[in-house]
């Protein structure tokens, strides 16, 4: 699955479980769980492969803009 049908597949999840989301650009630029999943995805795959500081800078960068923390190794 490439990362753009990913994107897709996750924004229109989004709409179809909230009844506020009114387009595709709200949901893809102000929500703040599917950014804070999004790069979590990123920071867990560099973990598998082995980096630790990278991911943990990652997560803790993400949790300052969107409040939400997932660690790394979490799947």
């Amino acid at each position: 699955m490439s990362i753009f049908s990913r994107i897709r597949e996750d924004i229109s999840a989004a709409r179809a479980h909230d009844p506020a989301a009114r387009g595709p650009l709200e949901v893809f630029f102000v929500y703040s769980g599917l950014h804070a999943v999004w790069w979590h995805q990123v920071s867990h795959k560099l973990w598998n492969r082995g980096f630790r500081f990278l991911p943990r800078a990652i997560s803790q960068i993400v949790r300052f803009f969107t409040g939400i923390e997932i660690h790394p190794e979490q799947p």
